[in-house]
């Protein structure tokens, strides 16, 4: 996870048609989910962005990936609302990714 100045930048590692969709920890560094859709048709990307908007509350075009389009390792830049001050909300967004980090797995219907 590191700090952009649209936002924050945070690795995901990404598991397409899985059982169902969660956070199941940590992979080599990056955010681990495990998704239902598979790699095609851009539909892991799509329900990648649609699960961790869900789960950190933010509107779905607040999330971009940036780079791992096609494979599993994926950067995105959750990007801060601009409501307030930019240091404060980059710090909020890094306090909902790590606490989703620290639970041991965070399931979503």
């Amino acid at each position: 996870m590191r700090d952009d100045k649209q936002g924050v930048i945070v690795s995901v590692f990404v598991l397409p048609k899985s059982s169902r969709n969660m956070i199941s920890g940590i992979h080599d560094g990056a955010l681990k989910l495990k998704l239902t859709a598979p790699p095609v048709d851009n539909a892991a990307n799509k329900l990648c962005i649609a699960f961790l908007s869900k789960t950190l509350k933010l509107p779905k075009s607040a999330i971009e990936i940036v780079s791992g389009h096609t494979g599993r390792n994926k950067q995105l830049l959750i990007r801060c609302p601009g409501q307030g001050d930019p240091s404060s909300e980059k710090a909020d967004i890094r306090s909902r990714l790590l606490a989703l980090t620290s639970e041991k797995t965070q399931t979503n219907p």
